[in-house]
């Protein structure tokens, strides 16, 4: 792992790196079930759709022939080319490139770690699509979104308060629940919604956590793909009832 490349980025300092023992724990068992969900042998072709400062990537370039880091953020991507300079194995692009011919069906592995929740629904549509046409036929794709139902809502709302109170990062900014809608997390199904913030400017738009029903998007993902298998991180034993993240594995349609 290149330890430069990771611990000078934003979401490394913010959440692996974080004063919070939790969420350090939490964020870097995250890590740790994305290493091990693209495979135990060598990659070919990586692809991480929304790559962020590029931590994953350097977690595992010791592993891949080729990887690639795709975000919308111009100056992301910009930081991420300084960092990762020494790297030539590894390098960035806009998710518009992505567009291009050449990406078509040439992954062996896509990712899309904790990006899909931050989406509208016509993007979401847009994402599931694009990780289904970049992967290979006989390749996997893996997502993960955070889990903000169930008893994790309560576990989850309590570090992040706590975070809150301790003035770490945007955790102060963390939108509150009405007692209604807090009970509706509490006991969300697939077909729960509640009405959720969206930010920043018209054909920019992101979504927060909040309301956010991994169920719901588990439907969407299997309308684009194949999905085989969903975990959870941290104590995945436990299926889901004390993890911060859900994890789907899948393939391409029609993809044996």
């Amino acid at each position: 792992m290149s330890e430069i490349a990771t611990k000078t980025g934003h979401y490394y300092e913010k959440q692996l790196n974080c004063k919070s023992s939790v969420i350090a724990w939490s964020h870097g068992a995250r890590f740790q079930t994305a290493r091990r969900l693209i495979g135990t042998g060598p990659v070919g072709q990586l692809l991480d759709y929304g790559c962020g400062d590029g931590t994953f990537l350097a977690m595992v370039a010791d592993r891949v022939g080729t990887a690639v880091g795709a975000d919308v953020a111009a100056d992301q991507l910009r930081d991420c080319a300084e960092r990762f300079a020494d790297r030539p194995g590894v390098r960035f692009a806009h998710v518009r490139d992505l567009a291009a011919p050449e990406h078509a069906g040439a992954y062996d592995v896509v990712t899309c770690m904790e990006t899909l929740e931050h989406c509208p629904t016509p993007v979401v549509e847009v994402v599931l699509a694009d990780l289904g046409r970049l992967c290979k036929p006989g390749g996997r794709v893996v997502i993960s979104v955070p889990v903000e139902t169930g008893p994790p809502f309560l576990l989850k709302y309590a570090v992040r308060t706590a975070a809150a109170w301790r003035g770490l990062s945007d955790y102060r900014y963390y939108e509150t629940y009405t007692p209604l809608n807090a009970l509706k997390m509490l006991t969300a199904g697939k077909g729960t919604t509640l009405p959720r913030p969206v930010y920043g400017p018209p054909g920019a738009e992101s979504l927060s956590h909040y309301g956010f029903n991994w169920r719901a998007l588990r439907e969407r993902v299997r309308h684009h793909l194949t999905l085989d298998a969903t975990h959870f991180s941290p104590l995945g034993w436990l299926g889901g009832l004390a993890s911060s993240q859900a994890w789907f594995v899948c393939r391409p349609k029609g993809a044996a």
